[in-house]
């Protein structure tokens, strides 16, 4: 359709030659655009002042670049033909339709679509503009079709409990030898972020105690591994449920099929530590009392703050100390004040009641040496079998989408198997997770609470506040106060160490020596009777 005529009055163009960034990747070139455009301004007598060659999309954000081309366009003192190869390169819908009509109209542009071969001027007729809104809404739907496409696809893969963005930090994004993309643990990341959860559920550190530590540890973002993790992607990363199994889309929680790093009780354990720390004042946030968040109110429930008060003697000078507030038991609307020295001599005095005898240590140390290795056999063997029984459940999987795409089973059929198998998968992969953990930490985390229980009056005291935090959350499962009275309930096996320790008297035996007896151990296996 030739449509040139006397009306058309720009001698000089600018050049548009766009593809979108996935045109791009997939080999689309804007040389080969520039070629025939600058060919048809040379056949129509126009002269090329400039030529814009851009890579964006037509559809998405500000187009920054398109802009500038229009506003070029604009300051000309004359009549400007913009020269594209079809319609779709300069709009894929009418966002951009008034002004470039209003343009057209003050005489500065005319749109000229080489390829569909023809001209948008002020003098065109209704039949041209149609042709004009024609193209624009066939590139529309084009448009349109795509994102129900990708819509579609994006459904499918959540039901799949596959993750189509950027993987977190501690997993990679790969791809496959059939160029499929997959996401894996990174092995280099996954053991800092499972150490980070770990950590910060103790309750003993807050979100930038936890960026520092990341730090020291080197543990830095994915992007070109330069950068180290500031304090809200910190946050972000601790409230991410993708690290126990589950991807947040929209609001909504979704199963994915990769492995977790952690488990979902450690998350919870974390989102627990992180609201308790959203109530508590900031006025003394940078101050590290050594009850920083660990004790609550046993009257109200509520957390016991710290605050530091100064007081001035008469001969001039000045004292301060830390004083927990808390609720008065008999008159719980009013405040008690309690000196923080007070309640940690009571805290002492628990760590000095966790002596276990030396002889009873011995054989307990020994037993666990003993019993590691058959611990981690165990584990070794259980982690093979259940990992057939995930690569045996993801080949179903696969199965079941080729025999759904076959047309063989329905969708209601697909979706309550493919529930089932998933459902599966997800439990094989908490007790890969379990038995990761016991396999790294077993001996480690029981000689820690043996070292721990044996002297564990003498490290408190001579612990830091941030350690005095760590081992106070180790040792106790509730430390409250009522009143001024420190009340508690030890973690195991912390509870038996003390029954152990309070139940040992020293007893003759025949002869000249004394040695220590312990007359009851019930809280011990068997071998471990004396």
């Amino acid at each position: 359709m030739q449509n040139f005529t006397d009306s058309l009055v720009a001698k000089k163009a600018v050049i548009l030659s766009r593809v979108s960034s996935k045109e791009q990747e997939d080999g689309f070139s804007i040389e080969a655009q520039k070629h025939r455009l600058e060919t048809y301004c040379l056949r129509r007598g126009l002269e090329v002042v400039k030529v814009f060659e851009i890579t964006e999309s037509s559809t998405v954000g500000d187009r920054k670049k398109f802009m500038n081309m229009v506003e070029f366009a604009n300051k000309q003192k004359e009549t400007i033909a913009i020269v594209a190869d079809k319609v779709d390169r300069i709009q894929r819908s009418f966002k951009e339709y008034p002004l470039l009509d209003g343009l057209i109209q003050q005489g500065k542009i005319e749109l000229h679509f080489c390829t569909e071969n023809y001209v948008i001027h002020k003098g065109s007729t209704s039949h041209e503009r149609v042709m004009w809104s024609m193209g624009v809404v066939m590139a529309q739907s084009y448009i349109d079709s795509m994102k129900d496409n990708v819509r579609r696809s994006f459904d499918q893969k959540i039901r799949m409990g596959e993750w189509i963005a950027q993987a977190p930090i501690g997993y990679l994004n790969v791809k496959d030898a059939k160029g499929k993309s997959d996401i894996i643990l990174d092995e280099s990341r996954a053991p800092l972020i499972d150490r980070l959860f770990r950590e910060y559920a103790t309750g003993a550190f807050t979100v930038g105690d936890m960026t520092e530590k990341a730090k020291q540890w080197g543990l830095k973002s994915k992007s070109g591994n330069k950068s180290y993790i500031g304090k809200s992607k910190m946050h972000k990363l601790l409230t991410n449920p993708f690290y126990h199994g589950q991807m947040l889309i929209k609001g909504e929680l979704y199963d994915h099929r990769y492995p977790p790093i952690i488990t979902k009780e450690l998350f919870d354990a974390c989102r627990a530590v992180m609201n308790g720390w959203n109530k508590k004042p900031f006025k003394y946030a940078s101050i590290d009392f050594v009850f920083r968040g660990i004790l609550t109110c046993e009257v109200t429930g509520r957390t016991v703050s710290t605050e530091r008060q100064r007081k001035k003697y008469k001969n001039g000078g000045i004292g301060e100390w830390n004083y927990l507030r808390t609720w008065n038991p008999e008159n719980p609307e009013k405040y008690l004040w309690v000196r923080e020295e007070d309640i940690l001599s009571q805290v002492e005095e628990v760590f000095k009641s966790l002596k276990i005898p030396q002889n009873t240590l011995n054989r307990v140390i020994e037993y666990v040496r003993k019993t590691d290795k058959a611990e981690r056999e165990f584990l070794n063997r259980q982690t093979v079998d259940l990992q057939r029984e995930h690569t045996k459940a993801q080949a179903r999987l696969d199965g079941l989408m080729d025999l759904l795409l076959d047309g063989i089973i329905g969708r209601e059929e697909f979706e309550a198997k493919r529930k089932t198998l998933r459902q599966a998968q997800i439990d094989v992969e908490k007790l890969i997770q379990a038995n990761r953990h016991g396999d790294d930490s077993f001996k480690e985390t029981m000689l820690f609470l043996l070292s721990t229980a044996s002297e564990a009056h003498t490290v408190f005291m001579a612990s830091t506040n941030e350690e005095k935090r760590v081992l106070m959350n180790h040792v106790f499962q509730n430390l409250s106060l009522n009143g001024r009275n420190l009340e508690y309930t030890l973690r195991k096996p912390f509870d038996d160490f003390q029954k152990c320790s309070n139940l040992t008297k020293w007893q003759g035996r025949q002869g000249s020596n004394l040695r220590p007896v312990v007359l009851e151990t019930t809280a011990l296996p068997a071998e471990l009777h004396p």
